[in-house]
């Protein structure tokens, strides 16, 4: 098939006489009618939108009076009619064009307001297969990509919060939208019904079982700009996509500058983190710097958590983020305020809390509504040159695998709680990665390393500086457990896993050498039990 190019100039203002409204977000729907109608714009409209304007005294015509064609089957077909099509898709000044308009008596349209049925918002209250298909429009992604496609002579609205700028455009160009403002609307028009249809395509993916699609699309809607990305000379923006899981895109920021690139890089991995502990068991603090833990601790009170978590490494955490998994309450915000903090993001806080956090005017506090499950499916994505990278988010959990031991001996009750706390942490830890944990805190993390035994080191060596500023006696890894997020690929990582004074460890397992490290472990005397579940993070 091939394409007509025919080198037509468009107009810079196209008088605004005639518009069609479909909507079905009806925010701030009959004040723009109105508006629109003492401007002397002829009004079109369908079903429930057409009522509504009617209803309020405005002057308005149903489309199916242009078409001559009822709304038939359930109002599945409505405007999908050449006279329809035709008002948004005619090159005004195409002569070819203009006499196809007079011959079949089709009038152009030169503005049209559709916003989508809530298929978004459907599913994510968990509507079943019927519904959901029944949610998805039709109609509207047609118009609105005719419109867009033949932005040169129309304008197409599919955010209410554009109605002013198209008013505004009319009066300061004598009732005509300019070519600039068309432009920019049907750029965001396209992104809209890119972004629709990647949510239903995802969603069918997911009800179908279909893990690997032939074709995958993401989309999003933008919640700000950044003012830069993890570099200044970076421009980025921060998008909400489809998916309802509560986190920072969920959070309100009750105080605080605007949240940065690497501020809402850092509170997700924060947040997810913390998620990890059930708030109905225990009260929980993660403190992340540059996405990766510097310290985590259960407590019996929200303060005594975040103590115990500062205490791991007390340098790092300075300028950090603290997630919590319980309502923030005055106890734990006094605390917190006595050091440099950029974020706190907790489920909600107290008022009082939010009074102590409010004498530091710049530090940001988000309240995210709820905890996302650990264990919820869902898709993660990074980009690579010309491609992308999907995956399963990473919802396995200590919960879900059957510890095993391994050497002569077990692990004795606090070492089994401490291991499965050391697992869990370190699941959010970048890899290579290796945690330290003692009564349920973290005493040492080494993340990032390009081996193992590297990461065992840094750990070990943190702990000890923390010991000293602290003015302890030794390091805190002395009687702890450790945790690796992979296999041990020689008995060297774990026999510094030994020398820092751990007695109990917990890896995947897997390794041609398990016996190799099995028998390093029985020689030292520790308990090692294994997972059979790796959690590499990259």
């Amino acid at each position: 098939m091939s394409i007509t190019v025919k080198n037509i100039t468009p107009p810079d203002r196209v008088p605004l006489k005639r518009a069609l409204l479909s909507v079905s977000d009806k925010t701030g729907l009959i004040d723009f009618a109105r508006a629109l109608a003492a401007r002397g714009v002829e009004l079109l409209s369908t079903g429930g939108t057409c009522k509504s304007i009617a209803e309020a005294g405005i002057a308005v015509k149903d489309v199916s009076e242009v078409t001559g064609f009822p709304e038939i089957m359930d109002g599945r077909v409505k405007t999908l009619h050449p006279k329809v099509h035709g008002g948004l898709l005619a090159v005004r000044n195409d002569p070819e064009h203009v006499e196809a308009m007079k011959a079949h008596d089709i009038e152009g349209i030169d503005l049209l307001v559709v916003n989508l049925y809530p298929f978004e918002a459907t599913v994510a209250r968990g509507a079943d297969w019927a519904t959901g298909i029944e949610n998805i429009d039709i109609g509207g992604p047609a118009m609105i990509r005719a419109a867009s496609k033949n932005h040169a002579y129309v304008a197409v609205v599919v955010d209410p919060a554009r109605y002013s700028d198209v008013l505004a455009a009319l009066d300061a160009n004598d009732g005509s939208t300019t070519l600039e403002l068309r432009k920019a609307l049907a750029l965001e028009a396209f992104g809209r019904t890119a972004t629709y249809d990647a949510a239903i395509s995802n969603w069918m993916a997911a009800e179908i079982g279909e893990v690997n699609p032939k074709y995958r699309a993401f989309g999003g809607t933008l919640v700000e700009p950044m003012r830069y990305g993890e570099n200044p000379h970076q421009s980025a923006a921060f998008y909400k996509t489809a998916e309802v899981r509560p986190g920072v895109a969920t959070a309100v920021q009750v105080q605080g500058k605007q949240l940065s690139y690497n501020n809402i890089n850092d509170t997700d991995a924060a947040y997810e983190l913390v998620a990890e502990f059930d708030p109905a068991r225990t009260a929980a603090c993660a403190i992340i710097k540059h996405a990766n833990p510097c310290g985590v601790a259960e407590g019996g009170s929200l303060a005594e958590a975040y103590t115990k978590a500062l205490r791991c490494d007390p340098v790092s955490a300075f300028g950090g983020i603290i997630a919590f998994n319980r309502t923030l309450d005055a106890e734990a915000a006094t605390e917190i305020v006595k050091i440099f903090t950029e974020v706190i993001i907790a489920p909600d806080a107290t008022d009082e809390a939010k009074a102590i956090v409010a004498t530091k005017k710049n530090l940001r506090l988000l309240l995210a509504g709820g905890l996302p499950k650990p264990a919820a499916a869902g898709l993660t994505a990074k980009t690579v040159a010309g491609g992308m990278l999907v995956q399963s988010r990473d919802s396995g959990t200590v919960d879900a695998v059957e510890l095993k031991t391994v050497t002569a001996r077990a692990p004795s009750e606090r070492e089994a709680a401490d291991l499965a706390f050391a697992f869990r942490v370190c699941k959010h830890v970048k890899s290579n990665a290796i945690v330290y944990v003692k009564d349920l805190a973290t005493v040492g993390i080494g993340a990032g390393q390009m081996s193992r035994v590297d990461s065992a080191r840094i750990a070990y060596r943190k702990a000890a500086d923390a010991a000293a500023a602290a003015g302890e006696s030794e390091p805190l890894t002395k009687g702890s457990v450790a945790a690796s997020d992979a296999f041990f690929p020689f008995a060297d990582g774990l026999e510094v896993v030994v020398e820092a004074g751990a007695t109990a460890v917990v890896q995947p397992g897997g390794s041609m050498r398990d016996q190799e490290v099995i028998d390093a472990a029985n020689k030292a005397g520790i308990a090692m039990v294994t997972t059979g579940m790796r959690h590499f993070r990259h």
